[in-house]
C-alpha cells in the first residue's frame, strides 16, 4: 500500500506535457500576376525609295521664264543711256551699234528659254548644265534646235549634259544682254533653270541634282555680251566650270580675263575662231601673257581644270556654220566630251576609274 502511494503521488507531481496550441495561420494573399508588357512592335523597315532612273526618250521643252533676258528697260552699260531710247507713238525702241531701230515687240519682248534633257540622262550620276547663247539673227526653234543642232549635239556628246538656252535679241542682228547685265541676274536665271530641269525631268528629288550642277557657258557670235557679264556681274562665278567661246570674241577681253585669271586653277577656257575673230583673239592671249597666265593654240585631249587654249579654224567664211563646222563636224560635240568626269553611264565611270 505504502508502495502505490509513493507512485500515485509521483504521477501527480511529474509536470503535465505542454500541448502546443494550434492557431489558422493567415495564408498569404496571393500574388496578383500582372501580365508582362508585350514588347513594343518594331516598325516594319522603311522601304528604300527607288532610285532616279535614267530618262528613257530625250525631253524638249519652251518655255517662259521669269528671269528672261528680255524684256530689258534698264540703261546700258557704259552707254549712259536707256535701252530703249527711241519712242513712235506707243511702241519702244531700241538703237543697234549698226544704227538699225528694233522695236521691243517685235525683237526683245521674247521671254522663252529651250530646255534639253537627253535619253539617258542620269540624276543619280554627276551633271553639267551647259547654257547655249546664241548669235545675231536667232531664233530657238529656227536656228538653235534646227540649222545649229545644238540639243543634237548635246545628245551625241554622250555626257550627261543638260542643255538650257535662253532667248536673246529675236532674229535681229544685236548682241545686246539684256538681264544679263544686271547684278546677280546669271545666277537668278541658273536657279530658275534648275528648278524647270527638275521639273521636265519630272521628279522634285531631282531638285539638288540640278542645284548642285556646274554651268558651262557656250557662246556663238554675238552672244559673247551675255556671256562676259555672267561671267563679271552675275552672281556665280564659281559655279561656271568652263567656257567655251565658238568664233564669239568679239570684245569685252579685259572681262575674260578677269574670270580667266580667278578660275585659271579649276575652270576651263576654250576660244575657237575664224579671221573674223582674230584680232580679238590675239588681244586676249596678250592680256593673259602679260599676268602669266598660260594658255596653249591647240585643241588638248581633254579639258581638264586649268586649261586656257585658243584654236585658229580657218577663214570668215566659216562662221555661218561654225558651229556644225569648226575645227570638225559638230564641235559642240566633240568639246562636251572632252570634259572629264560627267559620263552618262556607271559602266563609263568604272572604265576612266
Amino acid at each position: 500500500m505504502k508502495r502505490r502511494a509513493l507512485l500515485l503521488l509521483g504521477a501527480l507531481l511529474m509536470p503535465t506535457v505542454a500541448r502546443a496550441k494550434t492557431t489558422k495561420q493567415a495564408r498569404p494573399a496571393p500574388k496578383k500576376v500582372v501580365p508582362a508588357k508585350a514588347a513594343p512592335a518594331k516598325p516594319a523597315p522603311a522601304k528604300a525609295a527607288p532610285a532616279l532612273p535614267p530618262v528613257k526618250e530625250a525631253k524638249t521643252q519652251i518655255i517662259a521664264f521669269n528671269a528672261s533676258a528680255f524684256p530689258y528697260r534698264g540703261i546700258v552699260p557704259g552707254a549712259n543711256k536707256p535701252f530703249l531710247d527711241v519712242k513712235q507713238g506707243k511702241r519702244l525702241g531700241h538703237t543697234t551699234l549698226r544704227g538699225d531701230v528694233c522695236w521691243e515687240d517685235q525683237t526683245y519682248s521674247d521671254r522663252r528659254s529651250l530646255l534639253y534633257l537627253p535619253g539617258g540622262y542620269n540624276p543619280a550620276l554627276p551633271g553639267l548644265i551647259v547654257l547655249f547663247l546664241h548669235g545675231q539673227g536667232a531664233t530657238l526653234e529656227r536656228d538653235v534646235i534646227g540649222r545649229q543642232g545644238i540639243a543634237r549635239q548635246v545628245s551625241e556628246s554622250g555626257q550627261n549634259v543638260a542643255l538650257v538656252a535662253t532667248q536673246l535679241a529675236y532674229d535681229a542682228a544685236d548682241s545686246s544682254a539684256g538681264n544679263f547685265w544686271k547684278p546677280g541676274h546669271f545666277s537668278t536665271y541658273i536657279d530658275e533653270a534648275a528648278e524647270r530641269l527638275m521639273r521636265l525631268y519630272g521628279d522634285k528629288r531631282a531638285g539638288p541634282h540640278f542645284n548642285a550642277s556646274p554651268v558651262v557657258i557656250v557662246s556663238y557670235s554675238g552672244g559673247y555680251v551675255a556671256a562676259a557679264y555672267a561671267l563679271e556681274r552675275g552672281g556665280a562665278p564659281y559655279r561656271v566650270k568652263g567656257v567655251v567661246l565658238m568664233d564669239s570674241l568679239y570684245g569685252e577681253e579685259d572681262r575674260f580675263t578677269a574670270w580667266i585669271a580667278t578660275r585659271r586653277q579649276t575652270g576651263f577656257f576654250v576660244s575657237a575662231y575664224t579671221d573674223s575673230t582674230h584680232e580679238d583673239n590675239a588681244k586676249l592671249q596678250a592680256m593673259l601673257t602679260r599676268r602669266r597666265i598660260p594658255h596653249a593654240d591647240a585643241l588638248p585631249r581633254n579639258l581638264s581644270p586649268g586649261t586656257t587654249t585658243f584654236l585658229s579654224c580657218g577663214g570668215a567664211e566659216l562662221h555661218g556654220d561654225f558651229m556644225t563646222h569648226a575645227w570638225g563636224q559638230d564641235p559642240m560635240a566633240q568639246a562636251l566630251a572632252m570634259i572629264p568626269g560627267y559620263p552618262q553611264t556607271v559602266q563609263s565611270i568604272k572604265k576612266t576609274t
